[in-house]
């Protein structure tokens, strides 16, 4: 079955691919729950029961490929799923049948629309009225696009909004991830009846109603788990939908101007991305003379909003405003990290205003709070510009100063690399790099509870003589007495051998599975010491000795056997 596609475009081998070895193996075992199978002519459908009763559909792509898709919360997520497998699994245990199933499925489908055709108006009208009060979901559904089609919007409206309510689906007052895609799936149903509006010659309408809509949407929007964006997308839905209805009805550019910057600068307008120049045709000149007066008016009242911020800096650009002015943006609110001293920086660059670009990153680094920054990306960037111009002592001092203002690895790997850079390493610079780091190191209760950053750097250095001292001096945590072990254990065996018994006497008074791998690579390390030393005799005595106090650690005991020890 593995390698036979037979009538299928997917092998057992295909399953395994798309859900991975776990979720397969998994799959095998819900072969059991695999309930209401079937193959239809395009889509295989199936009920899988496991913590729910979970729909599953499988499907045939284009290409030959398989496509799976699960209402688990795993599915949810895009992922080929367990019930996938299993749904998959049953039906290439019938995979010789499934011709027969396909034929009899399309035979089915030909009869039911023969028989469809043959009724009169009155017949299917019964029909419906029949489905209508057995299927709620239909029904809600006939009535959304009778409600578009109809001249009354105020019941489309009242089924628009009613789409987008999330209370039926909310626990606790709010719309939980279970409920989201349920909730997602049926305000969608909104965007599709708001083009329908459109569509059928009531833009104007069309574009009353998604402005009550996209308000409604993002006053709930805060009180749903949309952690697979299905509720952002229908935002975006109901925003292309406005935006199609005002293209088609033209309505007062002014009035839709003031509109669009009341929805824009409000602060719940979180879930929508829409933008003011995607309204260009739709406002006209009038509608952006207007909206360009708003957001100007608007940002003068509050500088640094993010919103006026954003959209007077959309606009300068838009316009080909001058640099200055989007300087002076900026510069209304600086960021105590630097940031927007270099967002100044680089417009001025770009305008072939190199010296004031480098003046505002030079008083970014200047003006940066130490609890904020500077900004990596702005130290790199005045870094750079000084290295081009020749001033390597310059970097060199800015490194400097970030290595003592807030001493890391990471720090002291810049200074050095901009110190040999400029021939001025070794020495003098290096040591008083080491003081600094030296200095900065502070235990805790008399232990290193994240290693000292000295010992680190010295290792980075490769030299493992003055970081094994720093480490006896008391700088080093397990982890970089272990890592320091590592680095000596060929040329020094002797020295990390007193590491490695060192950190496995504690793990004798432990448990768990991690536990005992880490006493197994420890033991490993002590014999390749031993083995160095030529004393393997000696090691052989300390592990049966070791082995004969766990010996009731029956997973230790089968851990130490599969590596050989």
């Amino acid at each position: 079955m593995n390698g036979v596609t037979h009538a299928l475009g997917f092998a057992e081998k295909d399953l395994r691919r798309m859900a991975g070895a776990r979720s397969f193996e998994r799959g095998v075992g819900y072969l059991s729950a695999v309930s209401r199978l079937e193959i239809g002519d395009g889509a295989i459908t199936a009920t899988v029961d496991g913590t729910d009763a979970y729909e599953v559909e499988l499907a045939e792509r284009e290409d030959g490929g398989l496509t799976g898709w699960c209402d688990c919360p795993y599915g949810r997520d895009g992922n080929f799923c367990k019930h996938c497998v299993a749904v998959g699994l049953t039906v290439l245990r019938q995979a010789e049948s499934v011709p027969r199933q396909r034929a009899a499925a399309a035979s089915r489908t030909r009869l039911l629309d023969t028989w469809l055709e043959s009724r009169t108006r009155e017949e299917l009208l019964v029909l419906v009225r029949e489905q209508l009060s057995e299927d709620r979901d239909l029904r809600r559904r006939l009535e959304l696009r009778a409600a578009t089609a109809g001249e009354d919007t105020g019941i489309a409206r009242e089924r628009i909004l009613s789409l987008l309510d999330p209370r039926p689906f909310a626990r606790y007052g709010y719309v939980d991830y279970a409920e989201a895609h349920a909730y997602g799936q049926q305000a969608a149903e909104a965007v599709t009846a708001l083009r329908a509006m459109t569509s059928s010659g009531r833009s104007a309408d069309a574009v009353k109603v998604a402005r009550e809509a996209l308000r409604a949407l993002g006053r709930t929007y805060g009180e749903i788990d949309d952690s697979d964006g299905l509720i952002g997308e229908v935002a975006t839905g109901l925003a292309e939908a406005h935006l199609e209805a005002c293209l088609s009805a033209r309505p007062d550019p002014v009035e839709t101007a003031e509109w669009l910057m009341h929805h824009l600068l409000d602060e719940e307008n979180c879930v929508t991305d829409i933008d003011l120049f995607d309204y260009r045709e739709a406002l006209g000149e009038p509608g952006m003379i207007r909206a360009r007066e708003l957001v100007v008016a608007a940002w003068r009242a509050n500088p640094k909003g993010w919103a006026e911020k954003f959209l007077m800096e959309r606009l300068l650009k838009a316009d080909g405003g001058s640099v200055d002015a989007l300087v002076a943006v900026h510069a209304a609110d600086l960021a105590p990290n630097g940031h927007t001293h270099l967002v100044i920086a680089k417009e001025l660059e770009a305008a072939g205003r190199a010296a004031e670009a480098l003046e505002w990153a030079e008083r970014g680094l200047r003006e940066a709070e130490s609890d904020w920054g500077p900004n990596d990306e702005l130290v790199a960037f005045v870094c750079e510009r000084y290295a081009l111009a020749g001033r390597l002592t310059g970097v060199v001092a800015i490194r400097r100063d970030l290595l003592q203002a807030r001493p890391s690895l990471a720090a002291y790997q810049h200074l050095r690399t901009a110190a040999r850079a400029a021939n001025a390493w070794e020495g003098a610079e290096r040591a008083g790099a080491l003081e600094v780091l030296k200095a900065a190191a502070q235990p805790k209760d008399g232990r290193w509870w994240g290693g000292s950053v000295l010992v680190d750097a010295l290792m980075d250095d490769a030299d493992l003589e003055a970081a094994w001292q720093a480490a006896a001096d008391g700088y080093a945590d397990q982890h970089q007495w272990l890592a320091l072990a590592d680095r000596i254990r060929d040329k020094k065996p002797a020295d990390a051998l007193t590491v490695y018994l060192r950190w496995i006497e504690p793990l004798r008074k432990q448990t768990g599975d991690s536990t005992y791998e880490r006493m197994a690579e420890l033991l490993l390390s002590a014999r390749a010491c031993h083995r160095t030393l030529g004393t393997e005799a000696e090691f052989a005595t300390y592990l049966a000795s070791l082995r004969a106090d766990q010996k009731r650690k029956r997973k230790l005991m089968a851990t130490l056997d599969l590596h050989g020890l």
